[in-house]
């Protein structure tokens, strides 16, 4: 199928599509691999190197295709290294995305290296003369092609199931078949209009790849820096806020002049809990609780962990009746879990900061905790003053 004439037909295309898709590939790349240096500057994840070594060897032989679009020539050890450079790549490509998600495991790295080498070693023997002279430049170029779509199917079948970016991986796949399958037929379309428009269209195929590629890796980073934020800011058992994050966003509703109220929950007979049924079960039971939490300030407010057992939820919403939501927070835990709470709440005033406003709910909730348990109280002087004297008492 392949002849030596046709052997130029896979170094690229001495036309102006091919030349712009070329050009329009190595600036993808080049931003590829760029970001991933970036990113693994940040963490060390060696998806990033694969992809950056591909992407270096995707370079050099975009390079090698805009001089050839350019009507370069270039002998035929050029040739076939140029196609090796081009299943290298390939290969390391589906390695990178695999380990965007997935850790390669010991024999899965013999087998990238058994890959590998099946696709390195018959080149370097022909280049080396070591060769019976019946294996030509066109059948080892015949042979890179046909390692690719080897490399294809064992991707689509092992590592498509394995990752968070199926479809868009397929879709890349699936473009590189196509643009394989143009190679591997272009000696058979006549030389007319038919053919040109053919190469026309056919010369943007590896862009679409590469443009694939881009945005799988892109959306792969975003979803980690995404997940890395989340974790910064939110307590790793329960998924509420962080005290941090939920102080600074309470300082910043205040500071806007937004009525803001604060309610602050303590589960009753927590460490009795822990005592009894173990930490397990109680960290269960306050997941639970937290969950309820959520539940009840969807789009009214936010929620935090302040500390241990202790919860905090904040009420922006200015429809939203503060007492109403403390009450049914306390209603639905002592109905569906095995624990109930005791709760205060308070609403902002003038001249309040968040720590005032903080502590008068904490307040509130200690009244709940000393007189009773399991029900709600809303802070006022008065009910301090009155709780106070009870404990001097």
């Amino acid at each position: 199928m392949l002849t030596l004439l046709s052997l130029s037909g896979t170094l690229g295309f001495p036309s102006l599509a091919g030349a712009v898709s070329a050009a329009c590939g190595l600036y993808i790349i080049l931003m590829m691999a760029l970001m991933c240096v970036i990113i693994y500057s940040r963490q060390r994840k060696k998806a990033y190197i694969l992809f950056s070594v591909a992407a270096i060897i995707i370079m050099t032989y975009e390079a090698m295709n805009l001089y050839s679009a350019g009507a370069g020539k270039m002998q035929l050890q050029g040739i076939v290294w140029k196609n090796v450079l081009e299943a290298s790549a390939f290969v390391l490509i589906n390695a990178a995305v695999f380990q965007l998600y997935r850790k390669l495991k010991r024999l899965q790295t013999w087998t990238l290296l058994l890959l590998g080498a099946l696709l390195i070693l018959p080149v370097i023997a022909w280049t080396a003369g070591l060769l019976p002279a019946w294996i030509s430049a066109a059948k080892l170029v015949g042979f890179t092609l046909f390692y690719r779509v080897l490399v294809l199917i064992l991707g689509l079948v092992f590592i498509t199931p394995r990752i968070g970016q199926p479809k868009k991986y397929v879709a890349g796949l699936f473009m590189y078949l196509l643009w394989l399958g143009y190679l591997w037929l272009r000696n058979d379309i006549p030389e007319e209009a038919g053919r040109s428009n053919t190469v026309l269209y056919m010369s943007f195929l590896p862009l679409l790849y590469y443009t694939t590629l881009f945005l799988i890796l892109f959306e792969r980073i975003v979803e980690l820096l995404q997940r890395i934020y989340r974790s910064s800011i939110t307590d790793g058992l329960t998924g509420l806020y962080n005290r941090k994050y939920f102080s600074g966003r309470l300082r910043r509703y205040m500071e806007q002049g937004i009525r803001v109220s604060v309610i602050f929950c303590d589960i009753d007979n927590f460490k009795k809990l822990n005592d009894t049924q173990g930490h397990a079960r109680a960290d269960e039971v306050l997941k639970q609780v937290a969950q309820i939490m959520e539940d009840e300030l969807d789009e009214i407010g936010l929620t935090g962990r302040y500390g241990g057992e202790e919860l905090v939820a904040m009420v922006v919403d200015r429809r939203a009746k503060v007492g109403h939501v403390a009450e049914r927070i306390r209603q639905r835990v002592a109905e569906e879990s095995i624990v109930t709470i005791s709760v205060g709440h308070s609403t902002v005033k003038k001249e309040m900061n968040p720590d005032e406003l903080v502590k008068q709910a904490d307040q509130a909730m200690y009244i709940s905790k000393t007189t009773g348990k399991n029900k709600v109280t809303a802070y006022t002087a008065a009910e301090v003053k009155k709780s106070r004297a009870a404990r001097a008492q």
